[in-house]
């Protein structure tokens, strides 16, 4: 009897396919309604992990995907900022294997000086990301984990009058030359021409509300927690529509992560057109 493939076993082989040839190559097949499932036996893990992350892998070269875990009432933290931690560990190895299949991992200066995150690989197997710090005005401490502690490259991008002079070597700057080229679909241009183009928008509120606004972003995924903050720091906020039936309805899947709910939103197919500003 065969042996069954496991969950380290499953991941280890999804987190390297990026085409359907790769995906057939690696003992994948057809599964009768348009995707692949396992050719073999495989534990209900393996085939759980399959279903969830085999669409982001084989998404293409150029994809961005955002992440926020966020409280039932919409919030990511605390009004003190503390978000130690909203979600649990299950959403927390999920946005690590996100991490893993992405070239980016991109997060705002607020995010940079507020959390001082790490931004690596930990909790599955997988590469480190280039970490991307957006920061037009240079506000973001040079003594930051991401400049300091050498876990993975930094690129540190920022606007003409905040190029630091001596960068040191934490992180490689890049200077953009004006506020339009820190718009959301010219800036995943500038990461893909640089060889970036799968890249995951972590946080916080603010940027992924923007790359959400300006339709820049390919998928959405926001983890729900059963917890009620009842005020703190919002997850996702735009300029909203007056008619109800005029609101954002993405297709969407649903899948548990202990406690917490996942809700996945399909946005547009990667390699598709960019959009300007939702209307």
């Amino acid at each position: 009897m065969p042996e069954l493939l496991d969950a380290p076993a499953a991941w280890d082989l999804l987190r390297r396919l990026r085409t359907t040839d790769e995906a057939l190559a690696a003992g994948m097949v057809p599964d009768g309604d348009g995707g692949l499932r396992w050719g073999r036996p495989a534990t209900p893990e393996a085939q759980e992990l399959a279903g969830r992350y085999l669409p982001l892998c084989l998404a293409g070269p150029e994809v961005a995907f955002a992440q926020l875990g966020q409280s039932l009432d919409g919030f990511i933290a605390t009004r003190t900022g503390d978000a130690d931690f909203v979600t649990g560990e299950e959403d927390r190895c999920h946005l690590h294997r996100l991490r893993a299949l992405s070239d980016a991992v991109l997060v705002g200066a607020g995010t940079a000086v507020a959390d001082d995150p790490r931004l690596t690989v930990r909790a599955c197997a997988g590469d480190n990301p280039v970490r991307v710090v957006l920061d037009p005005r240079g506000r973001v401490p040079r003594s930051s984990g991401v400049f300091t502690d050498g876990a993975a490259p930094t690129l540190w991008v920022v606007g003409p009058d905040a190029a630091p002079a001596d960068p040191g070597a934490g992180a490689e700057v890049l200077v953009l030359p004006g506020a339009a080229a820190f718009a959301p679909v010219r800036l995943l241009a500038t990461l893909a021409r640089r060889g970036l183009g799968r890249v995951l928008i972590e946080g916080g509120g603010v940027t992924v509300s923007r790359f959400l606004h300006e339709q820049a972003l390919h998928r959405l995924y926001v983890t729900v927690a059963p917890v009620l903050l009842g005020d703190g720091i919002p997850g996702l906020r735009f300029p909203g529509t007056p008619v109800m039936r005029e609101a954002l309805r993405p297709p969407l899947r649903r899948a548990l992560l202990g406690e917490d709910t996942l809700f996945e939103f399909a946005l547009r197919p990667a390699g598709g057109p960019s959009g300007g500003p939702a209307d």
